[in-house]
């Protein structure tokens, strides 16, 4: 049975000391992977106009992303249980660094595959190279900073506290396409400054993490794994609850890549098909602060422009911040797993009228999605993780390299849209949330707990 104090404040632990200021010093990390994120999301279709790529193969971008997840989920769990929460930060923190400063040799391969002197293939693989090892860090940080989230209070408000951490990874999610449009879509494009500058920022981080107070405080053991003489992965597997969070964190991470990546081409017209999803813009629309959001097309008509759609991608941010936000706010009073199935059965619905191409019906749609995903990485974890004692840390590992899903899924709706059209690619989203709706409103079978809210673990454990 998991107990806490009812009236003990959202950032007080146990022994009654505030962690308010550690909070928030955690939650900067948050806003650091979201803008890591932010801008990766509009890479794609900068080497699809550069490199002459087609959607499938611009997707490497997010396999490589991913594949740094992947390979460096498991290290990091091990790293985090070995030398604290603190230390996993400050090795994430470096390795995102390491990376940052990569896109300097990697700009200069670019300008040797403008010369001749290399292939372009060379100059992408230098990218993604520094993507990957980008992400590697993240890794780090979000093995760590995830768990870390719900410890910090009482147990009640675990999901409440993870999802107003991820709000500041929504700002960052924000702030990531701004500086992205600016940089990868001018005339002159510098993809290795905003990469350099953050390498900076993330060294001073690791210095103020190394000197702040970041305690190491243990999950409570509801399962009492702990007590066993089994394996930890053969006690985690015997945990539906956690077992099937796997499986949906990996279907959401794959939905949310897939969208997000082929954001910009849901916006623009296709160059090679002209096929677009976006109507022609009135007329009227083109002055003031809009004005810069548009050219004119092939067609003779008014268009989204890439640079345009790359700034618009902001604003869908906004709609994924706003979900957070009031997300957090839900979660306070009602159940997380319903408010996780509800919004995803929202997000099924958005896929369908995207895959209907109805106009602007589907451009609002595609802004919606972004609204109903909010809450899904955060809730799934704090979900899974639930009552996993100390194996939380392992457990947040194998969560992590379920962001795999976003290395692999965007591939195939890429191909799906280079068959048929944008439109008809939303369809494999479509499915993953489909499972993740299921998984929300089956959680109370898989866990034996009827809510996290006023936890009262039940039958078996």
């Amino acid at each position: 049975m998991s107990t806490s104090d009812p009236k003990q404040g959202m950032f007080v632990t146990a022994d009654g000391r505030s962690v308010l200021f550690t909070f928030i010093l955690v939650s900067s990390l948050f806003l650091l992977w979201g803008f890591c994120n932010g801008m990766i999301d509009v890479m794609d279709k900068h080497f699809q106009d550069v490199l002459g790529l087609t959607k499938s193969q611009s997707a490497n971008v997010q396999f490589a992303h991913y594949l740094g997840y992947f390979l460096m989920a498991l290290p990091a769990g091990w790293l985090a249980k070995r030398f604290g929460w603190k230390g996993g930060i400050i090795a994430g923190l470096l390795l995102v660094g390491a990376g940052g400063f990569w896109f300097i040799p990697a700009t200069w391969l670019q300008g040797a595959a403008d010369a001749g002197t290399v292939s372009k293939n060379t100059a992408f693989a230098g990218y993604l190279l520094g993507v990957c090892a980008i992400a590697g860090g993240l890794t780090f940080l979000e093995t760590v900073a995830n768990p870390y989230t719900t410890v910090l209070g009482p147990v009640r408000y675990a999901a409440t506290r993870i999802n107003l951490a991820q709000s500041c990874n929504g700002v960052g999610w924000i702030l990531g396409p701004i500086v992205g449009a600016q940089f990868f879509y001018s005339e002159n494009p510098k993809i290795y400054l905003p990469y350099v500058c953050t390498a900076v920022v993330v060294l001073l981080l690791a210095v103020v993490f190394k000197y702040a107070y970041v305690p190491d405080i243990q999950m409570e053991d509801d399962y009492h794994i702990d007590d066993t003489q089994a394996s930890v992965s053969h006690s985690l597997m015997v945990r539906w609850h956690f077992v099937f969070a796997v499986v949906a964190q990996f279907l959401y991470v794959a939905a949310q890549a897939g969208i997000f990546s082929f954001f910009i081409n849901c916006m623009t017209v296709d160059t090679k098909t002209g096929f677009t999803m976006v109507p022609a813009i009135p007329e009227a629309w083109n002055s003031g602060v809009l004005k810069s959001l548009f050219e004119t097309g092939k067609d003779g008509l008014l268009h989204i422009s890439t640079q345009g759609a790359a700034t618009l991608a902001s604003a869908a941010f906004v709609c994924f911040l706003l979900g957070r936000i009031s997300g957090a706010m839900l979660l306070k009073v009602l159940s997380p797993h319903k408010v996780l199935g509800f919004y995803a059965t929202a997000n099924v619905v958005t896929c369908v009228l995207v895959f209907c191409n109805l106009g602007w019906i589907s451009a609002v749609s595609v802004f919606a999605s972004y609204f109903f995903m909010s809450i899904m990485f955060p809730t799934i974890f704090a979900l899974g993780i639930f009552g996993l004692g100390d194996k939380a840390k392992k457990a947040s590992a194998f969560l992590v390299m379920a962001i795999m899903g976003g290395a692999l899924l965007p591939k195939l709706m890429g191909h799906v849209a280079d068959q048929y059209d944008m439109s008809k690619s939303f369809i494999v989203p479509l499915f993953c949330f489909v499972f993740i709706a299921f998984y929300g409103y089956m959680w109370p079978k898989f866990s034996g707990v009827k809510s996290m809210q006023g936890v009262s673990v039940t039958g078996g454990h």
